[in-house]
């Protein structure tokens, strides 16, 4: 099961990427300092998985191919409604 879809247009930015990853890990530092190793290692998975699909296995798009291509039928309907 895919919980972070890498090719979404949102993690494009690497700063999203990377905010992604440092609240993980730094939820899982703010819950060790507190005392509480069980959601530690749960924020702490998260940052690891997060890392894992961001950035091992991110492989970005262009933008020739994120973007689909306007259809031929589009410019004829804009055509239409110049002349009318």
């Amino acid at each position: 099961m895919q919980l972070i879809d890498p090719q979404h247009p949102a993690y494009r930015p690497l700063w999203v990427r990377i905010l992604i990853v440092a609240v993980c890990f730094g939820w899982a530092l703010v819950e060790i300092i507190t005392g509480d190793p069980f959601w530690a290692v749960l924020s702490g998975g998260a940052g690891v998985y997060a890392v894992y699909m961001l950035f091992w296995t991110y492989k970005p798009q262009s933008e020739e191919t994120a973007t689909p291509p306007s259809t031929d039928d589009d410019d004829d309907k804009e055509d239409k409604k110049d002349v009318d």
